[in-house]
C-alpha cells in the first residue's frame, strides 16, 4: 500500500501531526521486532499497534517498518527518527523530575555508568561525598561496557553521566568529556607473589609471566605502549576478565601480574603489593563523559 506523501507541509506543521504515543509505540515495536511481542508489552491489540505506525507514516509521508514473515524491521527513516526520539522522551522524564523538584529542591536523582574498576576505587568515595552532602539525591550507577569507549549507555539516554578512562584527546559532537586527573597505572602483583621479595624489578623481567589483563581497551593500549617503550612485545595473556573482584582474587594467588590505575587503592584488593608505576607516553584521564547540548561541540 502507498504511504501518503505529506507534501507541501513545514516541518512544523508535521510535527504538529505527530503523537508521543505513536513514536513510544513504535519504539517499541523495533525494539521487539514484531508488532505481536509489542502490543503484548504495551497491553494492547495488534491492529492498534499498527495503525499507530500507519498514523506516523501518513503524517511523514515515509515508510518507517519493512515488513516480513520474521517480523519487522526499523527502515532508515524510521532509525532517524527514533534517534531525535530518544532525546524527546529523555527530555520529558526530565522535565517531570524538576517539575517534582521545585516541591523537593533538596531531593533527585543522578544515573551514573561506570565500569568495574572505576566502580571499585574512584567512585564510591565521590558517592559517599555527595550523600554526606546532599541525603535526598539517589544514585543509580549502571556497569558500563567494558571493551570500549562507545558510551552506549550514554547515547541511549539511559544514564546521565559516564565515568570513564580515556587515553590521548577524545572528542565527539554529540558528547561533551570533562578530564578530571590524570591516573597512571601500578605494576602489582599478590604479597604471595616471589616479586614482592626483589628491591627492584624492571618491566622486562616481567615479559614471560602470566599476566590478568582487563576487557578495557584504553589499559590494554597503554601496557601494550609500556612494552613497546622497551623494545618488548605484549605479554602473554593468562587471563582476560573485566570483573575486578574476579581478578582481585586471582591476584591473591601470587602467581599473576596485572596493572591498577592509582585511583583504585591497594586497601581494596584483596592482598596485592604495589610496585613501581610506569607511565606511558599517553596517560590515562580519568573523566567525566555526558550528552552535549544539541548543536554543541564535544571537548
Amino acid at each position: 500500500m502507498p504511504i501518503p506523501q505529506a507534501r507541501g507541509l513545514t516541518p512544523e506543521q508535521v510535527a504538529r501531526r505527530l503523537k508521543l504515543r505513536d513514536l513510544s509505540i513504535l519504539a517499541a515495536a523495533v525494539e521487539c521486532g514484531s508488532m505481536a511481542r509489542a502490543a503484548a508489552r504495551l497491553a494492547m491489540s495488534q491492529p492498534a499497534v499498527s495503525e499507530s505506525i500507519a498514523n506516523l507514516e501518513a503524517a511523514l509521508g515515509v515508510r518507517l517498518v519493512d515488513r516480513s514473515p520474521r517480523g519487522i524491521g526499523a527502515t532508515a527513516h524510521a532509525q532517524a527518527l527514533l534517534r531525535r526520539t530518544r532525546a524527546v522522551f529523555d527530555e520529558l522524564h526530565q522535565a517531570v523530575r524538576e517539575v517534582r523538584l521545585v516541591d523537593e529542591p533538596s531531593a533527585g536523582e543522578v544515573r551514573v555508568a561506570a565500569g568495574d574498576t572505576t566502580a571499585a576505587g574512584l567512585l564510591p568515595a565521590a558517592i559517599d561525598r555527595l550523600s554526606r552532602r546532599h541525603p535526598g539525591i539517589g544514585v543509580r550507577v549502571v556497569q558500563a561496557s567494558p571493551e570500549g569507549t562507545d558510551f552506549r549507555e550514554l547515547r541511549a539516554r539511559s544514564v546521565d553521566i559516564a565515568l570513564a578512562r580515556l587515553s590521548g584527546a577524545f572528542a565527539q559532537d554529540d558528547l561533551d568529556v570533562e578530564a578530571l586527573f590524570d591516573d597512571p597505572h601500578w605494576v602489582v602483583v599478590g604479597a604471595r607473589s616471589p616479586w614482592t621479595r626483589r628491591r627492584r624489578v624492571a618491566l622486562a623481567d616481567l615479559a614471560g609471566e602470566p599476566w590478568l589483563l582487563a576487557s578495557n581497551r584504553v589499559v590494554r593500549e597503554l601496557i601494550a605502549e609500556a612494552f613497546a617503550a622497551c623494545g618488548l612485545p605484549m605479554p602473554r595473556e593468562a587471563v582476560t576478565a573485566s570483573s575486578i573482584l574476579l581478578r582481585n582474587h586471582l591476584l591473591a594467588t601470587g602467581r599473576f601480574v596485572t596493572v591498577l590505575p592509582a585511583s583504585k587503592s591497594p586497601e581494596f584488593s584483596i592482598g596485592p603489593t604495589t610496585r613501581r608505576p610506569w607511565r606511558a607516553s599517553a596517560l590515562a584521564h580519568a573523566a567525566f563523559v555526558h550528552s552535549a547540548p544539541p548543536g554543541a561541540k564535544g571537548g
